[in-house]
């Protein structure tokens, strides 16, 4: 069996840290949480390696230099109500409730949603929950969110779920034109939201956020 705990520290070292992610949370819940209970058992040995983890339907368990990248981007706080729209098997939820407060995460796949509960409370992760539902519809009953993480691809974010977002609140997402993909951060005040680019990415462009047609005469 490989040895996961040394395989982690090599993660954050050789992958997370030259990515010039260095803040502390991130570091820390990066090494805390074991990445390989969040997969299925097939990825177990390939937890840690560099890159996306298909978990299938179009669904991935983002590269850890991309997902350490949008931590640090989205700057979550201890004090933070975060909404996560795609929780998949739970990894991204764990790690982002090792930093804030309270996570309240979305997943639309209702087995993802039962494996990411499960691997939660194997986790003894007690300041999560997952609501199994539409992603795009986020979970209203429990924002405003202080931050919202879309782990995904989206080519456009529904007003609905924009709306769910304190003011002075932060969302970010990896937006994809085609084969190209760029992670941005939107900033909310006064009730608008202003987007700007920080770094390329690309993933599956998650259920419910392709860009609908237009029809013009």
């Amino acid at each position: 069996m490989p040895d996961f705990s040394a395989l982690r520290t090599a993660m954050v070292d050789c992958q997370v840290r030259p990515s010039d992610v260095t803040k502390f949370p991130i570091i820390d819940a990066m090494l805390a949480i074991p990445r390989e209970e969040f997969v299925p058992a097939a990825l177990r040995d390939i937890a840690y390696a560099g890159g996306d983890l298909n978990l299938g339907g179009g669904r991935v368990v983002l590269d850890p230099r991309v997902f350490a990248k949008m931590l640090d981007a989205l700057a979550i706080g201890s004090g933070d109500m975060v909404l996560e729209i795609g929780a998949g098997h739970g990894y991204g939820t764990a790690v982002l409730a090792h930093m804030a407060e309270a996570v309240i995460a979305v997943e639309t796949d209702e087995a993802m949603a039962g494996e990411a509960e499960n691997n939660l409370s194997e986790q003894g992760v007690d300041n999560a929950f997952v609501v199994a539902g539409d992603l795009t519809a986020g979970a209203e009953k429990h924002g405003p969110y202080d931050a919202i993480l879309i782990e995904g691809g989206v080519e456009e974010v529904p007003a609905a779920l924009l709306a769910q977002l304190k003011d002075n609140g932060r969302i970010g997402a990896i937006f994809m034109e085609g084969p190209q993909g760029h992670f941005r951060i939107g900033l909310k005040s006064a009730g608008k939201i202003s987007w700007r680019t920080i770094f390329d990415a690309t993933c599956p462009v998650l259920p419910g956020f392709e860009r609908k047609p237009t029809f013009a005469l």
